[in-house]
């Protein structure tokens, strides 16, 4: 049996009809436009198993996703980036592939994770197309076994994906979520108009302006002609610098993320030469009150301003990073056209200005800072898990927005860093210097002070 083309048909208020973009969604426009070829990266890929008690019959899985959509007025928004409108659909149908797994395939997980990259390889076309592409999973009698949902990041964000699934379940298992929707994606448009929402997206643009002045031009120097892809993607995975990690986050009383992003920066400007260096993160926004269940994109980028001249031994500079986080997360929700504009009257680039700057994300699904449990946490130990870190050369890109991006992953048995480096600055032998050069001050922050500076040039 081939696969087939189903259907899932919604009706739902078409209210507020349409409204201008949310920031996020413009900053994803400019982010998109500079990706180029690799703009399917933005996609956001699940796969989630049917709930056991579920109906699992085509017609009945096709209702609750029909519910949802219903439900969810982000999920049926066409989108006309250049008019910078977006557009609820009062009713329609999402075209669903229904696709048998192999008899092989017990459970239909290796079938799904096939499809969640074929439905992924395309760009969506998002002025007629509904922001999601969706597959079922059948085994045996026309039995769904996992359902495969492709987002685009242009209505959703990460928490908005979990949100959206936590009421699939729902729909599958009662039929009807119980509790009220949140702000959608163009009900966000519209509040962004608001004063109260322009009045904090100047004070971003006032911070992000003063710190960019503060930032040095140019970081990590040429060391070679760029190779071919340009940006590689290179991994190390060390259960080392994981127990290190949970060892300092519990004796100094901070996030393993602050931990973390302390470790990169000095690394960073021990590199570049500089004792100021700006960091790029993402924020969720989500500790605004109005948008805690919003099923919309309303994470921005943050600007993180780590100032190290006093030259502090590593264990001291923990609280200066974590302030300049914190700030950098209260100014990180602005229009990008006034941050454009800021920047241009300033006289400093903006949408390539950020390029040189390094762009970190933590994005481990469950970050567990201070657990130990079945760590050995003796120096002996740890230093000769170093030994069994792994370092790979993945996937090339040849276009990319940062010449150094740093993701911090869930890896089995350990922590993985993930460096997408410009191979003219960062070719994948330097690029595992740095990575291994991030592992060893953990390390060793782990056992003893740290003098400044806390990593070789």
């Amino acid at each position: 049996m081939g696969s087939l083309s189903a259907a899932a048909a919604f009706t739902g208020p078409a209210l507020p009809g349409t409204a201008p973009l949310t920031w996020g969604q413009r900053a994803y426009w400019l982010s998109a436009q500079r990706r180029g070829s690799s703009a399917t990266l933005i996609s956001m890929r699940r796969v989630m198993a049917m709930p056991r008690r579920a109906p699992s019959d085509v017609d009945s899985v096709l209702r609750a996703i029909g519910k949802l959509i219903e439900r969810h007025s982000s999920l049926r928004t066409l989108i006309d980036f250049p008019r910078g409108r977006q557009e609820v659909v009062a009713r329609g149908e999402q075209p669903v592939l229904v696709v048998p797994a192999e008899l092989s395939d017990l459970d239909g997980t290796a079938t799904a994770a096939r499809l969640s990259e074929a439905l992924a390889e395309q760009p969506f076309d998002h002025a007629t197309e509904l922001p999601q592409r969706v597959a079922l999973v059948l085994t045996g009698e026309r039995v769904v076994r996992q359902i495969v949902i492709v987002f685009s990041h242009t209505t959703v964000d990460f928490q908005a994906t979990e949100l959206v699934l936590r009421d699939l379940r729902l729909l599958l298992l009662r039929g009807a979520v119980p509790t009220p929707t949140g702000p959608q994606s163009a009900d966000v448009g519209l509040a962004e108009q608001e004063e109260q929402s322009r009045r904090r997206g100047r004070r971003a643009v006032s911070y992000w302006v003063e710190g960019f002045r503060r930032l040095p031009v140019d970081t990590l120097p040429p060391v070679g002609p760029a190779e071919h892809p340009r940006w590689r993607r290179c991994v190390l995975v060390s259960s080392a610098a994981d127990t290190a990690l949970r060892l300092i986050a519990r004796r100094h009383r901070v996030t393993s993320s602050t931990v973390l992003l302390s470790a990169v920066a000095g690394v960073l400007a021990t590199w570049s030469g500089t004792d100021t260096c700006g960091i790029h993160t993402m924020v969720n926004n989500r500790a605004l009150d109005r948008y805690q269940e919003a099923i919309a994109k309303i994470n921005q980028l943050a600007l993180v301003v780590v100032d190290l001249s006093g030259k502090p031994n590593f264990a001291e500079a923990l609280p200066d990073v974590w302030h300049a986080a914190i700030a950098a997360y209260r100014h990180a929700y602005y229009d990008p056209a006034q941050m454009a504009a800021a920047f241009a009257e300033a006289g400093m680039p903006y949408a390539t200005g950020v390029s040189p700057h390094c762009y970190f994300n933590d994005i481990r699904l469950v970050p567990t800072d201070t657990d130990l449990f079945g760590h050995d946490t003796t120096e002996r130990a740890v230093r000769e898990a170093m030994r069994h870190s792994t370092f790979t050369v993945g996937q090339g890109l040849e276009q990319f927005t940062w010449r150094l991006r740093i993701e911090v992953i869930d890896a089995p048995g350990g922590i993985g860093f993930a460096l997408t480096g410009d191979t003219c600055h960062l070719p994948p032998p330097r690029a595992e210097q740095f990575l291994r050069a991030v592992e060893g001050l953990l390390v060793e922050a782990a056992f003893r002070a740290v003098p400044w500076p806390w990593a070789h040039a």
